[in-house]
């Protein structure tokens, strides 16, 4: 699954420890979520969208989808 967070986040001007901290996860988890090491919980996908100010279904795409 691929996502657009890391670009989201860089347009907002946010690092991803403070991405992290608006999620209440670690640094290290927004890491491997950014680079398709670990797909988040349904909870966790719709924090970062409302953080990000996208939709969970724009935000997440499957790879070849558009």
């Amino acid at each position: 699954m691929e996502n657009r967070i890391r670009e989201l986040r860089k347009a907002m001007g946010m690092s991803q420890d403070d991405l992290a901290k608006a999620c209440s996860v670690s640094r290290q988890t927004i890491n491997a979520i950014e680079n398709d090491k670990y797909d988040p919980s349904l909870a966790l996908a719709f924090q970062l969208a409302a953080v990000l100010g996208i939709t969970v279904d724009a935000l997440f795409a499957w790879p070849g989808k558009q």
